[in-house]
């Protein structure tokens, strides 16, 4: 018997590396119906993310990708100087000409095994009400961050134009996201797709707290349960595992820098499969 097709999922890719450029070419399906999530920070440079996303869906059925904060870094080295919401229109639409699925587009129903689901790739950003321990609002956060040194490059390189803030992009992007997901149709589940986290619960594992503030919002701390969730995908903490949150499953995808995943291996795998899930219930 053939096996049957699957839903899988990676992040943090950061293919500008050189060592984990063998990684990416190992990325392969098994069937021919097996679809793709890529969780983002696939690179910084367009070209890279071009050229591995062309690669990707060269291969799998369907791959759905949604942004992580290292494609929205704005760095002198890109030939592609767009800054903020015009940098992310870009790669959407060079998502689109390869075929690729993105935030923006209609959410694809997987009818595979354990089917019918839909697969919601999600743009929200962060809005530094992770906070600091201690802290009470984003400038006394963000002095804490400094005074540790624990300070995301997104503040240099991530920039929020046109907006005035990425906390302001955020909330944009939040309510926007919010209205297509109560439109959608609650009798299908849904695989929540996002890079950053959609509750704090994740980042509790954090060696450093003040990094927290750059991983997500308070504004999506409920929504595994408004929504009828199947699973939630996410990446950016570098740390690979499946929890259950309010009975919910999530899986963190990420691959790494070779740093992280030299130390540590690849415990999961390098490909995660959401569907059909075939793990124990609780990971961790």
């Amino acid at each position: 018997m053939s096996p049957e097709p699957r839903l899988l999922a990676v992040s943090d890719l950061h293919v500008g590396m050189a060592d984990n450029q063998p990684i990416l070419e190992s990325l392969r399906p098994v069937t021919a119906g097996d679809w793709l999530i890529v969780a983002g920070d696939v690179a910084e440079l367009t070209p890279d993310i071009e050229r591995a996303l062309a690669l990707l869906a060269g291969r799998f059925a369907k791959v759905i990708w949604a942004p992580g904060n290292h494609e929205l870094w704005t760095v002198r080295q890109d030939p592609v100087q767009l800054r903020g919401e015009e940098r992310y229109r870009h790669l959407v639409q060079v998502c689109r000409d390869l075929g690729v699925v993105t935030p923006e587009d209609p959410y694809p129903l997987w009818t595979g095994p354990a089917g019918p689901v839909a697969v919601a790739p999600l743009f929200l950003l962060y809005d530094y009400t992770f906070r600091a321990p201690g802290t009470t609002n984003k400038e006394e956060s963000l002095r804490a961050a400094h005074a540790q040194g624990v300070v995301c490059t997104d503040e240099y390189l991530l920039h929020p134009d046109p907006y005035a803030s990425r906390d302001d992009w955020c909330r944009a992007r939040v309510e926007w996201t919010r209205g297509r997901l109560e439109a959608h149709d609650p009798a299908v589940p849904l695989v929540l797709v996002n890079h950053f986290p959609l509750l704090r619960a994740p980042t509790d594992i954090l060696r450093h707290p003040e990094f927290a503030q750059w991983c997500g919002t308070e504004a999506t701390a409920d929504w595994h349960t408004r929504f009828n969730t199947y699973a939630v995908v996410y990446g950016h903490l570098h740390i690979p595992r499946t929890t259950r949150y309010d009975g919910v499953r999530f899986e963190e995808v990420s691959v790494g820098y070779p740093r992280e995943w030299r130390r540590r291996g690849h415990p999961k795998g390098l490909l995660r499969q959401i569907l059909p899930h075939d793990g124990p219930e609780v990971e961790w």
